[in-house]
């Protein structure tokens, strides 16, 4: 047996991963990634960027990709919670436009794997969160896109409670509607 679970969703190529937790008295061990297992899931892609964030309840960041060199990102919580998406940018997809989030924490180990391809961006919903991501593609400033979080033509369903004031940066609160950008 394999030490993860690999979940498809209904939008090709996106999977919720679990991992198997050693835990004991002491604590706990985990591995996050195994290329072997990966790989005979069919997930060949190769990590060239570590990434990490830390974000207090209702910072929002999103929808980001990157035109040109886009990147596939394995994605997962290391301390709180969030609702994490991914909306498919591949014109020639099937479910180009389609929206899945799925929420990943801390306390659940799981994380997400989106391919190339995709737009992301994620929710706070705990006090703070602490995130964590592997890249396919190296970051490059000049080549990153983006579309507006709320964008009505996508309709992601965010979890906003009423108390939540959503939290977004200059550049986010500037992305254009969906639409503006795909993929082959």
């Amino acid at each position: 047996m394999g030490k993860f679970q690999f979940q498809k969703t209904p939008i090709e190529g996106l999977y919720v991963i679990e991992p198997t937790v050693y835990g004991d008295h002491r604590g706990y061990f985990l591995e996050t990634y195994n290329k072997k297992e990966f790989f005979d899931a069919g997930l060949t892609m190769e990590f060239v960027q570590n990434n990490e964030s830390f974000s207090r309840k209702g910072v929002l960041r999103g929808m980001h990709f990157q035109k040109r060199k886009p990147q596939g990102k394995l994605v997962r919580v290391t301390s709180g919670e969030v609702f994490d998406v991914a909306v498919d940018l591949r014109e020639r997809s099937a479910t180009c436009g389609r929206w899945y989030g799925v929420t990943l924490s801390a306390e659940k180990k799981n994380q997400f794997y989106i391919p190339e391809g995709f737009a992301h961006g994620f929710l706070v919903l705990s006090e703070t969160a602490s995130f964590v991501y592997q890249c396919t593609n190296l970051y490059d400033p000049a080549d990153e896109g983006g579309f507006a979080w709320d964008d009505t033509t996508v309709g992601i369903r965010w979890p906003i409670l009423p108390d939540c004031e959503i939290l977004l940066s200059d550049k986010d609160r500037r992305h254009p509607p969906f639409g503006t950008f795909f993929y082959s």
